[in-house]
This record gives C-alpha cells, sequence and structure tokens, in this order.
C-alpha cells in the first residue's frame, strides 16, 4: 500500500484540545508522530486519530484510524468527525467520513495540491475534539523585492482561441510567372551584353544588342519586366539560336514549395493560413495555401504551393523553410501560457500567485499551439498564474524543502 503523508510539508504547527480531558500540544514535537499506518497522528488523553490520504490505483482518499491510549483500535462506527480543509485563494473542502473496515472514509476525493490549513472535528464517547495545523506543499512566499529582481510575470487565466497547425517543410523557390527568358526576335550574332548575372533591371531595360544576320542593322533586347538577371548564358559573338540568352525573375513574389504526406493532406486544403519561417527564426510572414497537387509522387508525397510577398529579398530562392497550416481556430474557455508549465512530482503544473505566496495548481491538459495548452482542470478561471521566469519558484519550492511522499 502507498500513502500520501500529510506530514512531510513546509509549515507545521498542530494543536489539539479534548472538551472535558486533558490534551497534549503536539507542536512541542520536532516532527508530528508518525502511525501505525504512516499517517500523521493527532493524539489526546483519550482519543487518537491516524489521518492518510491513500492513493494505491485509485484517486486520493483520506482514511482516518482511530485509537484509544496505548494505540488499541477504536471500532471506526464510534467515531463521528468531519475534516476542513482551507486551501490558499480561499477554497474550502468539508469532508465527511463513514465508517468502512477498520478505518473512517472521506466522502470526496482529495483534490491536488495536498496543501491546506487542517481542522479536525471528531466526536468520541460522549466528548468532542479539535486539532488544527497547516500542510502545505509546492508553496513559497517571495517579498516585493525579490518578484522586481526575478522578473516573474504573471496574467489571469481564463478564455482564449487557440490556433491548431500542422507543420511540414517546404524551399522558396522563383514563381513560374515570375520567370522571363529572354529571346532575340530575329537571327543574328550578339555584339554586346550590357548585364551581368545578379543584377538588377527595370521594365524595358537594354540588355544586350544584336547585329541581324539578314539586314546588318543592329538592334537592341530589353527586358520584359523589372527584376533581377538570374541567368546569363549569352556572351559577345555567340549566335541567338542558342535558346534563352537571359533570365530574369521577379523576385518581389515568391513561391513557398511544401512537401506533404498523405496524413497531412487528410486536414489540409486550399485557402488555409500559412506562417512561414525560416530554419533560424530570423524571418517570418503569412500567406495563403494557393494550390495542392491532386496527386501524390511516387514517394507518396504531395506538393501544395502558397505564394509569399518578398519587397525585401529575404525569402531567396533554395532556402529551407518551416511551413505552419492553420488547419483550425479553436476557442477554448480555459488556457495557459506554454512558458508556464513545470513539472512536480512528475505532474504538470503552473504557480499559481495570491500576493506574495505562490502555490503549485497541477493542471489537466487539453489541446494546444504554440503559445497556449487548453486547461481541463485544476486551475479556476481568473486565478493570476506566472507565466515568465516560473521555473525559479520552482526552485525556491525545492530548496525549501516542499515535499509530498508517495
Amino acid at each position: 500500500m502507498k500513502f500520501c503523508l500529510l506530514m512531510f510539508f513546509l509549515l507545521i504547527n498542530a494543536s489539539v484540545f479534548a472538551a472535558g480531558g486533558h490534551g497534549h500540544d503536539a507542536a512541542t514535537h520536532d516532527e508530528p508522530p508518525e502511525g501505525p499506518h504512516g499517517g500523521r497522528m493527532l493524539e489526546s488523553e483519550q482519543l487518537s486519530l491516524e489521518l492518510t490520504i491513500f492513493e494505491s490505483g485509485i484517486p486520493p482518499e483520506m482514511r482516518v484510524y482511530a485509537y484509544q491510549p496505548g494505540g488499541t483500535a477504536i471500532d471506526p462506527a464510534q467515531v463521528e468527525m468531519t475534516v476542513t480543509l482551507n486551501r490558499t485563494g480561499g477554497e474550502q473542502d468539508l469532508i465527511d467520513f463513514m465508517p468502512e473496515d477498520d478505518y473512517l472514509l472521506g466522502d470526496q476525493e482529495v483534490a491536488e495540491p495536498h496543501s491546506f490549513e487542517v481542522e479536525v472535528t471528531a466526536s468520541y464517547q460522549g466528548k468532542d475534539y479539535h486539532w488544527h495545523f497547516e500542510s502545505y506543499e509546492g508553496r513559497a512566499k517571495i517579498t516585493d523585492r525579490l518578484l522586481a529582481l526575478s522578473g516573474v510575470d504573471t496574467e489571469a487565466a481564463g478564455p482564449k482561441t487557440l490556433t491548431m497547425t500542422n507543420t511540414v517543410y517546404g524551399i522558396i523557390s522563383k514563381a513560374e510567372d515570375r520567370v522571363f527568358h529572354v529571346h532575340a526576335p530575329y537571327p543574328g550574332i550578339v555584339q554586346s551584353v550590357l548585364v551581368e548575372t545578379g543584377d538588377r533591371v527595370k521594365k524595358g531595360q537594354r540588355l544586350l544588342t544584336v547585329r541581324n544576320q539578314q539586314t546588318l542593322q543592329i538592334y537592341s533586347v530589353t527586358s520584359p519586366s523589372a527584376g533581377e538577371v538570374t541567368m546569363r548564358p549569352v556572351k559577345q559573338g555567340d549566335h541567338t539560336d542558342m535558346g534563352t540568352l537571359v533570365e530574369i525573375s521577379d523576385l518581389s513574389k515568391v513561391w513557398v514549395e511544401m512537401s506533404m504526406f498523405p496524413q497531412d493532406i487528410e486536414s489540409i486544403s486550399k485557402g488555409m493560413k500559412v506562417k512561414v519561417s525560416d530554419l533560424h527564426g530570423e524571418h517570418a510572414a503569412e500567406t495563403e495555401l494557393d494550390y495542392l497537387s491532386p496527386q501524390m509522387t511516387g514517394g507518396h508525397i504531395a506538393r501544395a504551393r502558397a505564394t509569399l510577398a518578398n519587397p525585401d529579398g529575404n525569402w531567396r530562392p533554395g532556402m529551407h523553410v518551416i511551413a505552419s497550416v492553420v488547419t483550425e481556430q479553436v476557442d477554448v474557455p480555459l488556457a495557459v501560457k506554454r512558458s508556464a508549465l513545470q513539472t512536480y512530482r512528475d505532474m504538470p503544473v503552473v504557480f499559481a500567485r495570491f500576493g506574495n505566496v505562490f502555490e503549485v495548481r497541477m493542471v489537466q491538459l487539453g489541446r494546444q499551439d504554440d503559445d497556449y495548452v487548453e486547461v481541463i482542470g485544476g486551475l479556476k478561471a481568473g486565478t493570476d498564474y506566472v507565466t515568465q521566469n516560473s521555473y525559479l519558484l520552482k526552485a525556491e519550492v525545492l530548496k525549501d524543502g516542499a515535499s509530498h511522499s508517495h
């Protein structure tokens, strides 16, 4: 059996009062006494209770064992009791008990975190007993000065719109309708070449001169578009029948050629928004998917394409990019920043803020996008939580020895 003990926490301060009897102060011990089942003992001269949280393969539940002085077990049916758990932030759990086997069983799950002020009220043989103690875990108190120095930021947890994406890889290429292969209108010999590969040209700019082989007159060949000379195989003295003399590419717009596997195609369609970024994260832009190939290649890959504005020339043909296709936008009632997430006892947590007190909240997570993750349990809407530098709080909690034995 595995127990979650209510004794291994930051701040322990226990006291006990027995109506009509003489209880003793449990705070005089350095550590609260441990019972036969590994739980925390609350003692008086007539009645002792052992509090445990049992969670071996089941949700955490509170089990209480009752004893007479000397350690003799008491039939749990003879004891009536309630436990009130006062949590940080004003939440309160009221637990009633009923006999089961040799213990009293709480009537509700003990939700995480197991961090609270505990009030115990019991009645046995006509006498009332009361205990109170603090049992905290995953909790730290930080002064305003240290908070300012640490750069800890917070925001209120609330509804968000998650942008769901399918990320694929692609490459920048020249747009086919913006590539011009310049030929000579009349056959002849090239007399002069006026541009080099890499030169920027204007529409109508003279590129070369040719001597017409029939009329022997010299005429000029001009650029059909503004752009860049991306290929120039021609040189002085060549005959114009060689084919393309100069290639002009207008790179003010380029294509993003994407490779998609069958599982990608199922969720992607023409018109979807696409976020494009280079592999180093220096440049990013948004566009739309404007082409999806109707057939797969031999390697079971489909081609997709988007057109990207390139006014500053940052997107160079041949550049490898990451393309995130926006497949869906989902409104969720509660989400937190992914940067807020830490792990504590192998569970995802965020640090909730209550003034200068910070305490873990074990969160159940749902869908997520690049920035936010949906919370489906463990955190109330409107709770302030740490979004930046939450690892500092985790370090503080671990340093202070906050623990939770399982």
